[in-house]
Order: C-alpha cells, then structure tokens, then sequence
C-alpha cells in the first residue's frame, strides 16, 4: 500500500478515486503521565509520556486507515492528513484520511 502526501504517486497514474480511507483512534490522558506532566510543566521540557502516547495514537490511527484503504481495494492512499481533536476532557481523538485510489498498472 503506498502512503503520501502529495496528491499524486511519483511515475505511477490514478485510474480512479474510490472514495476517503479514514482511521482514528481516542486516547485518554493516564493519571501518572499527568502528575509527571505537571512537574516537568514547573522546570521546563519535553513531555515525553504525552509524546509517546501521541506517537502510539498516530500509529494506531494510520494502520487503521490502512485497513480502511485495504477494504475499498485501493493500491495507494494520496493526500493524507493527520488531525488531533480534544473529545472530552482529558480525551483527543487522532485521525489520519486521504483519497483511496487504484491505479493503473
């Protein structure tokens, strides 16, 4: 499956647009990295746990789509964007879609 952000595949032609592949997942904030957050909050730095979590987030999102491109029977995925959301809080949504396309041999 091939994965970009451009709107077209580098040396390869789209034959047809199958419609948008989307994934996403909600992650919630877990207690320890919040007292952990706080304290870095008070010298300064990178909030490690959260950028893991985020990390994680974006992955799950992108297989998702992947799986969601993989049902429409699509050869690539263009176009793609990632978003973040809070949903509730202590809550973000992470999803990731673009144009699932089959293109010609």
């Amino acid at each position: 499956m091939i994965i970009t952000t451009t709107e077209t595949v580098p040396g390869k032609t789209i034959k047809e647009a199958l419609g948008i592949a989307r994934g996403s997942t909600i992650r919630a904030k877990h207690i320890g990295r919040d007292i952990m957050a706080t304290l870095k909050q008070l010298v300064g730095g990178e909030l490690t746990g959260y950028t893991q979590m985020m990390n994680e987030a974006r992955e799950e999102a992108l297989q998702r789509m992947i799986a969601h491109a993989v049902s429409l029977k699509a050869d690539a995925v263009v176009n793609v964007r990632f978003m973040s959301a809070d949903v509730a809080q202590g809550a973000a949504e992470m999803m990731v879609y673009g144009t699932a396309v089959k293109l010609k041999k």
